[in-house]
């Protein structure tokens, strides 16, 4: 076999990456269409970011989606009228308000992420079990090459830098 051809080639196997990242990324786009009709996609980025974060403050939540500080207002004002997001008196500094999920915000991310991890169990029960440790253990590398980090925590973080 020729240099750079068959399964050692690295373009072949960034190709069979991208061919799962498209899988992945539709999988991504029908959970947020379960959703649609509740929450647009900014509104669902504030939603688990907070879920994924803990409490925030809005310029927190304006720094972390890379928006202006009104964005980000204009899209919390729009969650807490909702009755998604609540805020509260920051105990630590009381110039500030904190940002929480309320219960049917927080049942909002979880519908998402149980949809996503749903579908993606339905294409893996489909693989032989050896290649399922194989892929979970090459897809954690991966993602630790990138610098995404695995704390025990959900991560929900919906295209957002940690």
């Amino acid at each position: 076999m020729a240099k750079g051809s068959g399964a050692d080639d690295p373009a072949r196997q960034a190709d069979a990456v991208m061919r799962a990242a498209r899988v992945l990324v539709g999988v991504v786009a029908q959970s947020v269409a379960e959703v649609e009709d509740e929450v647009s996609l900014p509104q669902l980025r504030v939603l688990v970011l907070v879920a994924s974060r803990g409490k925030l403050n809005l310029g927190q939540v304006a720094a972390a989606l890379g928006v202006h500080p009104s964005n980000a207002t204009r899209t919390v004002d729009r969650l807490v009228v909702a009755g998604l997001l609540e805020r509260t008196d920051d105990p630590a500094d009381r110039r500030y308000l904190v940002l929480d999920l309320t219960e049917r915000g927080h049942e909002i991310v979880e519908r998402v992420m149980g949809y996503r991890r749903a579908s993606i169990l339905e294409v893996m029960e489909s693989m032989p079990s050896s290649r399922r440790r194989a892929l979970a253990g090459a897809l954690e590398a991966f993602a630790e090459a990138a610098g995404e980090r695995h704390d025990g925590e959900e991560a929900y973080v919906l295209g957002l830098p940690t």
